[in-house]
């Protein structure tokens, strides 16, 4: 595939979401359009939308490849995917309500009612950190692809090419924001969902298959086992950490995330945003097993043409981009570019609305729509970009996947604190935190988590943790500001 081709395709591309930003922002680039798209978003351009934020470039090229990685995993991801289900629907039911009633901009300004201001500050510098961080690692990985498969053609820096990328991000979002995401990422999800189906077009038509002779073929395959119900205590497979994991990731990393949040929040009032939320996870469910089938589709073909690959990961775009012709490559490229950049862009929205309103008070002035203060934002969204774009060249450096992998995984253990410190804002009415040693707290909290996940086979009998650790996580925040706590006056708590 030519890299010429490939390359323009993506120039193209930006070009459409390019034109899309100043069609949505003409009119008003506002504060109010910028964090909440006026609070006047349609809820089903919202649930398409967050399917492309939802489903990363990590997600696009690692789920398939993990159906046939050597630890066996097959399909049993989709345990996870169903855990995930359950956990939006609690997110609808639950913290929806909370949010709208409180008629919030950013999601953690509701601890500092409930907890304190330095709860408040720590709950959302966990989320700048953890969104920073988990952005720039997809970004990150994807990046390596583009660098590998075009730019390196073109004898392009790795450093040349991150910043490339988010520029154009940059270019699209910094008026419009949280607006012009609601119709780039509907468009980017169109790209993203049609690459899977197309996928798994051109592979049935190599693989000389129909829809249903591909079901078949998938079903008695050796890639198609769901449900993994044997060593529970050594096995990261097992049903139990697979759903309970995907349940409380999916409250924590979405529903205490400012980012998806942020979406369902610009929609107009609380019933659009449940209708939102329960068709984003129909489609979510079924777009993951296209996912999965992909995946046991790419390991057939690779079996047949004797393709090898020394990562898991490399396996999609290796056929894709060198086996399956030109069309699929472009097809499998632009997917990739959606997905990756649909979830990068409302990051970076994100973490400006955040840092605008949690640390720099927006929404406790009284014109935050003034020249002075859209200025402001727009300096943050360029710090963040900057942050960005220093944290992924760190990444290069390091260059050590092992390294690279476990500063995310660490960064993924912080929302825990999240589920702790919003479980004791709800459930804990009548004692009053330490709001001091609430940092301290939350710090010490995802380190024994950490400790937990490299030593316990040893210390609790061979148990092995896989994503259910986050449910340690909250549980140590609980219980380390229940202890800390005191009993809150009877004038306070009336």
């Amino acid at each position: 595939m030519a890299p010429a081709i490939l390359l323009a395709f993506i120039i193209g591309y930006f070009l459409v979401l390019i034109l899309i930003s100043w069609l949505t922002s003409r009119k008003s680039s506002d504060n109010d359009t910028f964090f909440v798209a006026n609070r006047n978003s349609k809820w089903y351009l919202v649930a398409f939308g967050m399917i492309g934020t939802a489903l990363s470039g990590v997600t696009f090229i690692s789920v398939p490849g993990k159906v046939g990685a050597p630890t066996g995993d097959q399909f049993a991801y989709f345990q996870f995917v169903l855990g995930n289900a359950v956990g939006f629907i609690l997110i609808a039911t639950v913290l929806l309500p909370l949010y709208y009633r409180l008629k919030l901009t950013s999601i953690y300004s509701y601890i500092e009612t409930a907890l304190g201001t330095w709860s408040y500050k720590t709950a959302a510098g966990i989320f700048l950190i953890s969104r920073t961080i988990g952005s720039a690692f997809r970004l990150y990985l994807v990046v390596i692809v583009l660098q590998k498969f075009i730019f390196d053609n073109y004898h392009i820096p790795f450093a040349v090419t991150v910043l490339i990328c988010l520029v154009l991000i940059w270019s699209y979002t910094f008026k419009g924001g949280l607006k012009t995401i609601i119709i780039t990422d509907s468009l980017q999800t169109l790209f993203l969902v049609s690459s899977v189906f197309l996928s798994i077009f051109f592979i049935c038509r190599s693989l000389h298959l129909n829809v249903f002779e591909a079901a078949e073929t998938i079903k008695n395959s050796s890639y198609s086992k769901i449900f993994f119900w044997n060593d529970f205590l050594s096995s990261k497979l097992h049903f139990t950490k697979q759903f309970l994991g995907g349940l409380f990731i999916t409250i924590a990393m979405v529903g205490l995330d400012q980012d998806l949040m942020q979406k369902n929040l610009s929609c107009k009032n609380i019933g659009e945003a449940q209708k939102n939320m329960f068709s984003f996870t129909a489609v979510f469910v079924v777009i993951n097993i296209f996912f999965l089938s992909v995946g046991a589709l790419l390991y057939i073909y690779a079996a047949k043409n004797s393709i090898s690959v020394s990562k898991t990961d490399y396996l999609y775009p290796t056929i894709a981009l060198n086996y399956l012709g030109v069309l699929p490559a472009i097809v499998f490229m632009l997917g990739l570019t959606a997905a990756t950049f649909a979830t990068t862009d409302s990051a970076l929205t994100a973490l400006t609305t955040s840092f605008c309103i949690d640390f720099l008070n927006f929404n406790k002035k009284e014109n935050t729509n003034s020249k002075q203060m859209v200025s402001l934002r727009h300096w943050v969204h360029i710090g963040f970009s900057v942050l960005l774009f220093l944290t992924i060249i760190i990444f290069n450096s390091i260059n050590n996947d092992a390294v690279v992998s476990a500063i995310f995984k660490v960064a993924s253990y912080t929302y825990g604190p999240l589920l702790g410190l919003y479980s004791f804002g709800l459930f804990v009415k009548n004692r009053q935190v330490q709001d001091k040693l609430v940092p301290f707290i939350c710090l010490v909290s995802p380190l024994v988590c950490y400790f937990l996940s490299t030593s316990s086979k040893k210390l609790l009998g061979g148990y092995v943790f896989d994503n259910e650790l986050i449910i340690v996580n909250g549980l140590i925040t609980f219980f380390g500001l229940l202890l800390t706590s005191h009993r809150k006056s009877l004038q306070t708590t009336v």
